[in-house]
């Protein structure tokens, strides 16, 4: 953002985590909010356009409206996953929402939205190239098996789920000696850090090549929830998806807050497990190594795996959703 020429008021990136890891930085962000909302009252501004983030940006879009400042929501806030009761906040403070999944468009219209999908900007461009191709496995060997891990790009992340990855990948190669691992870093900084943390027994290649690109070219990937899966999937890549949680916290809390069959966005989408899913993942990695060896096992179903991956994720390439948000923002400051 800052090298198309916007004033950055702060940095955030440093400091990104979800659910309770984000408690540690709440003087940080109160202060923040403070920042910005003196920013908005002291500073002609037309547009307020907060993206993902709903705790945060709640109070930025708040903080527009006492301003008088419209709002647009770009990326919409899960809350048709869980902490529903937030829609009436949303309506309050959205003047429009931008949404990048399917399934929200009607949903949030139902609850009083003025919204729009445009498409999701994960998957801009990847129709180029290569495109949606599903993978061929008739003559897949799985002790030749090529894997891609993605630990996450968040400290946070990579703290709770690289030692569990590598300790699964240490069991992929003892039953399969000739297996080979990938992994992937969001940056140089990232890279270097998933080095330092790397466990004894454990060999693989490091890679800041996008998402995409990696499992294009592998056979199967262990992932970290997030929007990565979206990526991975439209590689046609099977999968296993993984978060980390507090056992304590889930049991007393998140299985009453989340609302929806299943957790990962890859199985959301599909209304169905498409690919195994362990969140909250607390532990013990032996289920997880187990699903891993179960599909390592049948080529038909790594095969059917990829080609439904590919169908669900073709349709949010369609077009460009940076365009089409830029067109919203057009409208509204026409209007």
């Amino acid at each position: 953002m800052a090298a198309a020429g916007c004033e950055l008021l702060e940095t955030t990136v440093s400091r990104a985590v979800m659910t309770y890891k984000a408690l540690r930085h709440i003087v940080h962000y109160y202060e923040l909010i403070r920042s910005i909302g003196a920013y908005l009252r002291g500073n002609k501004v037309d547009l307020v356009i907060v993206c993902d983030s709903p705790a945060f940006n709640f109070h930025i879009a708040k903080a527009a409206k006492k301003a008088g400042i419209r709002t647009m929501f770009y990326v919409a806030p899960q809350i048709w996953a869980w902490g529903g009761w937030r829609i009436g906040k949303l309506r309050r403070l959205c003047d429009k929402l931008c949404c990048i999944l399917p399934l929200e468009q009607d949903w949030f219209a139902k609850r009083g939205l003025d919204v729009v999908f445009v498409g999701n900007p994960l998957m801009d461009g990847l129709g180029a190239g290569a495109g949606y191709r599903p993978k061929e496995y008739a003559d897949f060997d799985a002790t030749k098996a090529t894997f891609a891990i993605m630990p996450g790009s968040r400290s946070a992340e990579i703290d709770s789920l690289w030692r569990p990855m590598q300790e699964i990948a240490v069991r992929i190669r003892k039953n399969h000696p000739q297996a080979s691992f990938v992994t992937v870093a969001v940056d140089a900084e990232r890279l270097e850090e998933l080095k330092q943390k790397q466990v004894n027994g454990f060999e693989c290649e490091y890679s800041t090549d996008t998402v995409v690109e990696t499992t294009r070219k592998a056979d199967f990937a262990i992932v970290a929830s997030g929007s990565a899966t979206l990526q991975v999937a439209a590689a046609g890549c099977p999968m296993v998806i993984m978060y980390q949680s507090s056992r304590i916290l889930w049991h007393l809390i998140g299985w009453w807050l989340v609302r929806t069959r299943f957790l990962s966005l890859v199985n959301i989408l599909a209304g169905e497990e498409c690919v195994p899913e362990f969140m909250p993942y607390f532990s013990s990695t032996e289920p997880i190594v187990e699903s891993i060896e179960r599909l390592l096992g049948d080529r038909e179903k790594l095969a059917q795996i990829s080609r439904r991956l590919i169908e669900l994720t073709e349709p949010l390439g369609r077009g460009s959703a940076a365009e089409k948000v830029a067109q919203v923002v057009v409208e509204m400051l026409q209007d």
